[in-house]
């Protein structure tokens, strides 16, 4: 039933976190439907039409099978301790594909999770940052005879910055693609050291493009490696096109000595899942802003395309649109969620669009083929009086349909605690810091951040319910406060306490401290939920309904678990059972909830915890549909760690 390092025993681990002695029940038929892509379609909807699961069954899922990657993000052995399981397979005539945090892909047996192959790149397990591997892409070449080697391929970034390109059928890579079936990143990107460019999310395939872009490590330079993303062919891996994220006007940097392109440095980058319309011949683009995060007064030439989104021609590389959802951004709400290519009437008439989440609880909705916003977009005044040095856009958009999802701005009589007493000290925790709404400029004495970098909406992004056109997304509601330090200060200042972050912003006047807002029990000093799962109606713009997302189980001990609400890491996906299924939260749960009503119907235990995007599968008209989620942790968010890949169907 299993395979994979470790996993003599997994019938008893089964039994051990999820029990048995489910109720009998008939299957009843549907549709066949596979998940090929990260976001379930190139338009990224994370929707299935599979409907075996449903309301009235959903509560007797069990385990199906269990897989072991044998790569336990602990610390020991070499294995980094802040590693993300973060992935979503993707799934090709009954193969499941996915990667490790350490980059090792992977490819099981889609009904029985036995292993087929494993490849590893043999990426240094103590490279710095991001150590996070979100899922790969799948092509199939329809000019070459089945029986090829590499007509199918798997291509997968790494992090350390290489395009691996692997046959499907064995995991072995393709000769052709590249140097012998790899691309190395690094060149052009800028003087770096490896740990600060690493590719996290999957590449997006369109056509014979394999498009990828990368992260940047936040916060540490001016000059910080490039934000470039990079066309390439599939077949050969020659550089199609390139785009270099700097404004119109800047014209491109002179070629390296060797005759190969450079391009600039400290540019937005692109770390999020692309979205693809491959009819229309359109790659969408989510941006970061240009570095670093918290100080933008150099930023001259590089902030155009800043957390934005870019519809770019795929066969030429050509940005036909961008639109902006922050002017200016100095507070990391970069756009890291998966635009949602979606259909929405209007006026009696289909009309596709984009639907982009942001950080900051803001949904812009926009003309596909365009960019113009479907509804109102309002250029609002926001607060002014930065640093000196700094340059402040004197607007910022603000959508309208639906209205920001988030609130804007906490004030000291919006403290929350347990008591009079940590309420009393988050009151003056706010007080003492600026707080003049959801763009109040970083300050030398302390500004709020609401939402904080975590969003609002993040990667997760949104899952589009087409019958309903209901879009549902798990949102953050936790506050940070940001203080720059001149640099002359910077090195007497104590670095990294717990719930503390401090970045050097080299090349700039000013260093910068990132710290939770946090009562001195360590709790949100926001009143909660602070994690919530919501479903917004696009006709109407309305909020249908809005659930707490998460219990306090895996954070204090027994019997202080409360459903709070908790932030969380992944995101939604929906089904035409009527379910949303996510896991996501800081405890260690999956859970099925009512796409009505919000309710939750079902929830499972998890070995580890759940902080990646589930998906589902049917492959044939007998067999069963299946979830599947990776349950590994993560260590920026302190989670249980583990290695589980776990699909669960109904008995």
């Amino acid at each position: 039933m299993t395979s994979g390092p470790g996993v003599g025993c997994a019938l008893v681990l089964a039994l051990a976190f999820f029990g048995c002695g489910a109720e009998e029940m008939t299957l009843p038929g549907g549709p066949v439907a596979g998940w090929p892509t990260w976001g379930g379609d190139p338009g990224g909807s994370k929707y299935s039409p599979l409907a075996q699961i449903h309301r009235g069954n959903v509560h007797a899922l069990e385990v199906a099978w269990i897989y072991r990657t044998g790569a336990v993000a602990d610390g020991r052995g070499g294995r980094p301790k802040k590693a993300q399981f973060e992935a979503t397979p993707v799934l090709d005539e009954g193969t499941l594909y996915f990667c490790s945090p350490l980059n090792r892909v992977f490819a099981l047996n889609a009904e029985t999770g036995v292993e087929r192959w494993v490849y590893d790149p043999k990426v240094d397990p103590t490279l710095r940052w991001g150590r996070t591997c979100r899922g790969v892409a799948l092509w199939r070449d329809a000019e070459r005879a089945s029986s090829e080697r590499c007509v199918r391929r798997v291509f997968t970034g790494t992090g350390d910055a290489r395009l691996i390109a692997l046959d499907a059928d064995d995991g072995r890579p393709c000769e052709d693609f590249g140097d012998g079936g790899q691309i190395d990143l690094h060149r052009g990107v800028g003087d770096h050291d490896p740990w600060e460019y690493q590719v996290t999310s999957p590449p997006t395939v369109v056509r014979d493009v394999v498009a990828v872009g990368a992260m940047v490590a936040d916060n540490q330079r001016r000059a910080a490696p490039s934000g470039v993303v990079r066309g390439f062919d599939v077949r050969s891996g020659a550089l199609r096109w390139a785009f270099d994220p700097v404004d119109p006007g800047v014209p491109p940097l002179p070629p390296a000595p060797d005759g190969s392109a450079r391009y600039h440095t400290g540019t937005a980058n692109a770390w999020g899942v692309f979205s693809a319309d491959p009819e229309r011949d359109l790659l969408f683009v989510p941006t970061g802003n240009a570095t670093p995060d918290f100080f933008g007064g150099h930023r001259r030439g590089v902030d155009h395309y800043a957390s934005s989104v870019v519809a770019i021609r795929v066969s030429t590389g050509e940005v036909v649109w961008s639109f902006q959802t922050v002017h200016h951004d100095l507070w990391d709400y970069d756009v890291g969620a998966q635009p949602a290519l979606i259909d929405l009437e209007l006026g009696g008439e289909v009309v596709p669009a984009v639907a982009q989440a942001t950080k900051m609880g803001h949904l812009f909705l926009l003309q596909r083929e365009t960019g113009k916003p479907l509804y109102a977009v309002e250029e609002r005044p926001v607060a002014q009086g930065g640093v000196p040095g700094e340059r402040l856009s004197p607007t910022q958009p603000f959508p309208t349909h639906p209205p920001p999802l988030h609130p804007h701005g906490l004030k000291p009589e919006d403290a929350w605690g347990f008591t009079f007493w940590d309420r009393e000290r988050c009151a003056r925790r706010i007080e003492a810091a600026r707080s003049e709404g959801i763009f109040t400029p970083p300050s030398l004495g302390g500004t709020i951040q609401f939402a904080g970098v975590a969003g609002g909406i993040n990667w997760g992004g949104v899952a589009f319910d087409p019958s309903r056109r209901w879009l549902v997304m798990n949102v953050n509601r936790v506050a940070d406060v940001t203080t720059l330090v001149p640099q002359d200060e910077a090195d007497s200042t104590v670095r990294d306490p717990p719930l503390r972050s401090f970045f050097p912003q080299r090349g700039t006047p000013y260093a910068a401290i990132r710290e939770s807002l946090v009562s001195p029990w360590g709790v949100p000093c926001n009143a909660p939920p602070w994690g919530t799962l919501l479903a917004v109606d696009l006709d109407s713009g309305e909020k249908v309904w809005e659930v707490p997302l998460g219990t306090t189980r895996d954070l204090v001990t027994w019997p202080f678990w409360f459903k709070f609400g908790l932030p969380s890491m992944g995101g939604p996906i929906v089904t035409a059972g009527g379910l949303v299924f996510i896991g996501a939260s800081l405890d260690d749960y999956l859970r099925a909830f009512d796409v009505e009503t919000g309710e939750e119907l079902w929830r499972a235990r998890l070995p580890a915890g759940g902080q990646a995007t589930p998906m589902t599968y049917r492959l044939r008209e007998a067999g069963k549909q299946y979830v599947v989620v990776a349950a590994g942790g993560h260590g920026g968010l302190g989670t249980r760690p583990g290695d589980y890949l776990i699909a669960y169907a109904l008995p």
